[in-house]
């Protein structure tokens, strides 16, 4: 069975839209900014890849990944022609830390936020009269998490439509957590590059319209082929290969497809070393003897690691991708790591090609695995 994708949207530091996104992707422009949201004073890191929009003067705000969450949602509805009534529509929400900022600044400064505002679901049902809403905190996967629970409602005939959506707000508890346990200090996102130091936080939400394939009223952006998910548990941090390489191999299978049919792969690419060259050496050893191999590039080179939505991001920037037949570059991809050997990562300008199966990879802490198969719709 495929399920398809008939509304996108997304918001992150590059842009508002989805075409926004992919084309500062394709121009590879740097985009990193000074840290704003906490005191630079405190922290070793200086930057971050944040959404500009607090207040002038400094300061931050509660209910932005909320209000992004929203923002997306009524977007991808929009497009996909379903209009404001999601009150028969299951939307489910992939996220890293919820609305976590928001009690930060109630705790720190006393903002005003209802015990209700730290719930998703109050939100959805006030804007668009949502009744069955879930979240999925499950780290850096939990967007495409949640993607694999639309299709498998789809398949048991729990809805025939599904609004998947993920969003994440920097916190200071998280920012400060990977400025100490970051042995070296990262300047920039830099995944594969030798230069690579670890992790920057960025901003954003995505969403999309899955839909039993045939029952949309407007035509498709992209195909759902199958979603993999696993915990392999291996360890708090360190990914685990094996737990990556049965997940990626298990999306094939429920696919029907094979390495050699991928045209390109989302990666997870979140800049530390230790995750760059695992999902390396994986990727290298599920293509070994797949020909040419797909075209790889990793989008948190210049939105920053989006946590929960960062897999759903990938996808919609695959969508894309596929459609216009352009890969855009890894940026500041000058010096690729040694486990890289032979993969297709694209580096410096974008590349074009025919691309109809896209990979979509994302790998979160304690090992929860999640790989999407994505078809082009011509």
């Amino acid at each position: 069975m495929t399920w398809d994708i008939t509304g996108m949207a997304a918001v992150a530091n590059i842009g508002s839209t989805p075409g926004e996104i992919f084309a500062a992707l394709c121009a590879g422009k740097e985009s990193r900014q000074p840290l704003k949201a906490f005191a630079p004073a405190k922290y070793r890191a200086a930057y971050a890849y944040e959404i500009d929009d607090r207040p002038e003067g400094g300061g931050d705000l509660p209910q932005r990944a909320t209000r992004w969450l929203t923002t997306v949602v009524r977007q991808a509805a929009a497009d996909a022609g379903l209009g404001e009534d999601l009150s028969q529509v299951p939307v489910l929400v992939g996220t890293t830390m919820r609305e976590q900022r928001s009690l930060e600044l109630w705790w720190r400064d006393g903002a005003q936020v209802a015990l209700a505002d730290l719930h998703f679901g109050t939100a959805l049902k006030a804007a668009f009269g949502a009744c069955t809403t879930y979240t999925f905190a499950n780290a850096c996967s939990a967007s495409l998490y949640a993607l694999g629970m639309a299709t498998d409602m789809i398949d048991l005939g729990l809805a025939d439509t599904v609004v998947v959506a993920g969003t994440d707000a920097a916190t200071e508890s998280g920012f400060g957590t990977l400025d100490r346990v970051q042995n070296d200090l990262p300047d920039a996102l830099r995944p594969f590059d030798a230069t690579h130091k670890g992790m920057l936080m960025g901003e954003g939400a995505a969403a999309v319209v899955v839909q039993r394939s045939g029952t949309g009223t407007g035509p498709a952006h992209a195909r759902v082929r199958g979603v993999s998910m696993n915990c392999d548990a291996y360890h708090a941090t360190a990914p685990d290969p094996d737990g990556i390489t049965r997940a990626v191999r298990d999306a094939y299978a429920r696919a029907g497809v094979r390495a050699s049919d991928i045209d390109l792969v989302m990666l997870h690419g979140s800049g530390t070393p230790l995750n760059d060259e695992t999902e390396s050496r994986v990727l290298r050893h599920v293509f070994e003897g797949a020909g040419a191999g797909p075209r790889m590039t990793a989008i948190k080179a210049m939105t920053g690691h989006t946590m929960g939505g960062s897999g759903l991001l990938s996808l919609v920037m695959a969508a894309l991708a596929m459609k216009s037949g352009t890969v855009p570059p890894v940026l500041g991809l000058a010096d690729p790591i040694p486990e890289t050997a032979g993969l297709g990562l694209v580096r410096g300008r974008p590349t074009a090609g025919d691309l109809s199966l896209a990979q979509v990879e994302a790998f979160g802490f304690g090992g929860i695995n999640a790989v999407a198969i994505v078809e082009a719709v011509r």
